[in-house]
């Protein structure tokens, strides 16, 4: 397995708390990158009944075993470990004792916000990222290949079919994932929303169309849309809270994490589909916005992306803040660059050079090309480059 970007941040933050927790979607990479970070602390899986039974029922006694510490997989499986581990980080605050990992973010969350807040740190680990994906021997180098495989580690680790895997994954994650945190009477129904949302990335969300275009009240959308952002199946791209003009829209933008799930869930079989279908414009924008997400995550950073959209007026595919900078970028996956292009990004920069004037507004584009150049004052950015830069 390659290495990953996230080693660094996750050896740092352990050696300055005694707990250290790695949150993603299921089969990100979490308990390999783990073990391999920490090779000389015992690694412990939940997921076996009994060693789940065992922390449950004798918790003390559970960790007592551990008293050097351990990488604690799927910790969320046993929650009421966490309130004793609290106690055993008080006794003992060595930094880097516990590395705690698990798929399900709310439950980890949850656990964290109420027990161990102050005594751990938390980092995010989601699918491989274009940086990740080249240091394999094969890697996909054309855009629409990339997007149509996507990021999950075992596709490139054991270069299996990206189609027959994910069919896989959409099931495992239905049937088991959804079933622990939802009473959801028809899995079909549930699967069908999950399409339904993959068609929408990359769009501004409006729930009650989804759940009427799903056959689900309001509510239910809403819950449903929940269990997919906490297990990093799909997250929200709000409006940027500092708008240029009163008039700006509300509503958060949709994106899917990965753009080989995406795909097959709209049922995009190859390479070739995705550069002619509809809504590749909007993919694309999704794996950008992935892209730009994992990028923060990995230097440390919250999420913190958002778009800009006016009633009448500027339009931003993303915008992200880094200290005195602000990022404003308009994302095209044309591989020809053409005027209006820049009219975004330009105009963005124009307006916040006055609205805000302590902050450096830096217009970009990111497209489907492979030239990286200035123009028209708006950085241009190929796609292959996404993350070499600063976000």
């Amino acid at each position: 397995m390659i290495p990953r970007t996230l080693a660094p941040p996750l050896v740092a933050v352990a050696r300055r708390m005694p707990a250290v927790a790695v949150t993603g979607p299921r089969q990100s990479g979490k308990t390999t990158l783990c073990r391999a970070t920490f090779p000389h602390i015992e690694y412990v899986s939940l997921e076996p009944l009994d060693v789940r039974d065992f922390a449950l029922s004798d918790p003390r006694g559970f960790l007592a075993r551990y008293r050097s510490g351990a990488v604690l997989d799927e910790v969320q499986r046993a929650p009421s470990l966490f309130s004793y581990l609290q106690e055993e980080l008080d006794r003992d605050p060595t930094p880097g004792r516990f590395i705690l990992t698990g798929s399900q973010h709310f439950g980890l969350t949850e656990a964290i916000t109420q027990s161990l807040a102050g005594r751990i740190g938390l980092l995010h680990l989601l699918p491989l990222s274009l940086e990740e994906v080249r240091r394999f021997d094969t890697p996909p180098r054309e855009l629409w290949a990339t997007m149509w495989i996507g990021g999950y580690p075992r596709i490139h680790d054991r270069e299996l079919n990206a189609g027959y895997w994910l069919a896989d994954y959409v099931a495992t994650y239905v049937q088991r994932d959804v079933r622990q945190v939802l009473n959801v009477a028809d899995l079909d129904a549930f699967t069908s929303f999950l399409r339904l949302v993959a068609g929408r990335t990359g769009q501004e969300l409006n729930l009650s169309t989804l759940g009427s275009d799903a056959g689900v009240s309001h509510n239910t959308a809403r819950a449903w849309l929940s269990v997919l952002e906490a297990s990093f199946v799909v997250f929200r791209v709000p409006n940027w809270h500092r708008n240029l003009r009163k008039r700006a829209v509300k509503a958060p933008k949709l994106h899917v994490v990965d753009s080989g799930l995406a795909c097959h869930l709209l049922g995009i079989r190859t390479p070739e589909q995705l550069q002619l279908h509809p809504l590749r414009g909007a993919l694309f924008e999704s794996w950008v916005a992935s892209e730009l997400l994992k990028a923060r995550f990995h230097r440390g950073r919250p999420a913190d992306l958002f778009h800009l959209r006016e009633d009448r007026g500027i339009e931003l595919d993303l915008v992200a803040e880094a200290g005195g900078q602000v990022y404003g970028v308009e994302v095209k996956s044309g591989a020809t660059l053409a005027p209006d292009f820049f009219r975004g990004p330009a105009l963005f920069a124009e307006r916040a050079s006055k609205a805000l004037p302590h902050i450096r507004p830096v217009p970009r584009l990111v497209y489907g090309g492979d030239r990286r150049e200035t123009r028209a004052g708006v950085e241009v950015v190929p796609w292959t480059e996404v993350q070499n830069l600063e976000w």
